[in-house]
């Protein structure tokens, strides 16, 4: 495919300094640096609650290697775009993409300002990689903007990973639907990877569910039912749907607790148009 050039980035809203955001009280909780006095006092209120958190964070961005890991070294994927990514530097998805296959092309989606700039700064010098100011809320016109963006080929697979964002989907936003909406344009053969903080009663998640709401805003936390609802209609790579730290694990060994690691996920293969 030949290479273009990268898209401008146009005008964002300023960065709010005044109200913490989820993903730099994520950066926090990983021990990161691009984070400000709200972001951490709203890290240590949820750190109160739900100490296992910043494990969590951890298994999160473990297992979002690991699912970028099979996607180019087996799958042979070489299009690869995060939806909802938050900071570039805490998920590094192409450096991931890139060490098994240097030629995979990545596409970060987020619409946090502070994502933008960082994005754009990281990322300045890497052709294979680009940054798009978009919303998972609105589905179409991101996959639209993904279009126009041309690093991606929709003629070939791709893989869209959503590992980060389904907490601030609501209910009146109809997860189905945006669901629906992303993979509608996926050649078959592409992939879709899910994950998200899962509420089926157990641990300390409806306390992070209720404290994150009162710091971050609406959260939304999701029965493993609701998100192997979203799964409907994949083929599901296995070992199917279920606790990121056990999915396809380095070392078994050194797995977090899945009951202490409220965080599922899945990835599944378009094989219907």
């Amino acid at each position: 495919m030949k290479r273009q050039p990268k898209a401008e980035w146009g005008k964002f809203p300023e960065i709010d300094t005044t109200h913490p955001s989820v993903i730099r009280v994520y950066d926090f909780l990983l021990g990161g640096k691009d984070n400000f006095a709200v972001d951490r006092e709203a890290g240590r209120k949820l750190r109160q609650v739900s100490p296992e958190l910043v494990d969590i964070a951890q298994a999160g961005r473990g297992f979002v290697r690991r699912v970028v890991r099979f996607l180019t070294r087996e799958a042979g994927i070489r299009q690869i775009v995060d939806v909802g990514s938050g900071l570039p530097s805490a998920r590094k998805v192409h450096e991931a993409a890139h060490a098994e296959a240097p030629d995979t092309r990545v596409v970060y989606l987020d619409n946090d300002p502070v994502a933008l700039v960082h994005g754009r700064a990281l990322l300045a010098d890497n052709h294979n990689t680009s940054f798009i100011y978009a919303n998972l809320l609105q589905p179409r016109e991101m996959m639209a903007a993904l279009r126009d963006q041309k690093l991606i080929d929709f003629d070939e697979p791709l893989a869209v990973l959503v590992a980060g964002a389904l907490h601030r989907v609501m209910p009146e936003h109809d997860a189905p639907g945006i669901i629906r909406e992303v993979l509608a344009p996926l050649p078959v053969g592409s992939y879709l990877c899910l994950a998200t903080l899962i509420n089926d009663g157990t641990g300390n998640a409806a306390k992070a569910e209720v404290v994150g709401g009162e710091t971050l805003g609406r959260l939304k936390f999701r029965t493993s039912e609701e998100v192997l609802a979203l799964l409907d209609g994949l083929e599901l790579v296995p070992p199917g749907f279920g606790c990121v730290s056990a999915w396809r694990p380095d070392d078994p060994e050194q797995v977090f607790d899945p009951d202490m690691i409220w965080c599922k996920g899945a990835v599944g293969r378009k094989v219907h148009t």
